[in-house]
């Protein structure tokens, strides 16, 4: 059998693995009277194993998010997506990755898990995309890439013409996690996924859907690499609960909150450039801003001691100096605005 351009892609023993029949792949017709998959007979509303498929969630998703359901894969939050590619692409011990960093540290860590080489390339200048850098660190081990755009922690949305001109020219699969692009104005790569078939996006319900404690991640990639997904993944991966709540919240749309944060994103910005703690301030296209201190460390003890966390960065590369501040409600950041402008009268005694 000839190989298709994915699938030559594909790690040998992935290509030709049987994946695991749970007892509802062996029958799914009309409810009986069940006695296949060795569950506890007495009802409790949670008896019964979840739907390997989740068929009614990605026919909700199919409609809210506008791709057809072959294109969907639906996982534990968007890491689990993130270790499966890994797992269909990269043989442990011989492949690599490539990366733009400062980024998102899950795809490091998954690397390492996975035993496959991981390729960092900095951000440029106001952390822009070098394209042509992320191509020259790659060689014919380079089974993916992986950009963030939004991105974490930057906030930055990369340029869009050079991710398409990379996801063009990268030989490779390249997944693109756009888990902060509901905050951009930008509508993102998942509107033209049939364009790229070497092309995995990646979205969260974690950000702007507020679903973070129900922990589900999207991909959203040609039916071929799907198919290669639900092959590796674990038969139930997304419990019942989590199935029914997350289909029954996408109903209730999300426009209105996310006009909200931008909105708080655009008054924190303006102000946070005022203050006499921040030495700068990035641009943001996500629901969190990057700001650089003289004092990063003094500055976030100051703000724990008051109760308002927020993300020291400033031990990352490329992000010398640098907290991440989450845009919050405007009561929340009223208070975290005044912490600030206390602070910067308190620099000249540090």
């Amino acid at each position: 059998m000839e190989l298709t351009e994915i699938t030559s892609l594909v790690r040998d023993n992935i290509r030709s693995l049987a994946p695991y029949s749970t007892a509802r792949d062996e029958y799914d017709g009309p409810l009986g009277t069940y006695l296949d998959a060795n569950e506890n007979p007495f009802d409790n509303g949670h008896n019964r194993y979840p739907d390997p498929h989740q068929r009614r969630l990605k026919a909700v998703l199919s409609r809210v998010k506008g791709v057809p359901v072959e294109n969907i894969f639906v996982g534990n939050g968007s890491d689990e997506a993130i270790d499966l590619v890994y797992r269909i692409f990269c043989e442990p011990g011989r492949d690599n990755v490539v990366s733009v960093a400062p980024s998102y540290g899950m795809y490091k860590v998954a690397a390492a898990i996975n035993n496959v080489g991981f390729r960092e390339v900095m951000l440029g200048e106001g952390y822009s995309f070098d394209r042509e850098a992320m191509l020259a660190a790659s060689d014919g081990n380079t089974k993916l890439a992986f950009l963030c755009s939004p991105n974490n922690p930057t906030g930055n949305l990369l340029d869009p013409a050079q991710v398409e001109r990379f996801i063009r020219e990268f030989p490779g699969i390249t997944v693109l996690d756009e888990a902060y692009i509901d905050f951009a104005a930008h509508p993102g790569f998942l509107p033209r996924l049939g364009e790229f078939p070497r092309l995995v996006v990646l979205q969260t319900l974690s950000k702007a859907w507020g679903m973070a404690g129900l922990r589900l991640g999207l991909a959203f990639a040609s039916p071929e690499i799907i198919t290669f997904m639900s092959r590796v993944k674990y038969p139930y991966n997304i419990n019942g609960p989590t199935q029914e709540t997350v289909a029954s919240l996408l109903e209730s749309g999300v426009e209105t909150r996310t006009a909200t944060i931008t909105g708080e994103r655009e008054k924190l910005l303006a102000r946070l450039a005022q203050m006499p703690a921040v030495e700068e301030v990035f641009p943001s296209d996500a629901n969190f801003v990057l700001i650089r201190t003289p004092h990063p460390k003094a500055l976030y003890n100051e703000l724990i001691a008051s109760g308002v966390i927020v993300r020291d960065r400033s031990g990352v590369p490329g992000c010398a100096g640098c907290l991440r501040i989450t845009v919050g409600t405007p009561a929340q950041n009223k208070k975290l605005i005044g912490l600030l402008e206390n602070f910067g009268n308190k620099t000249t005694a540090i």
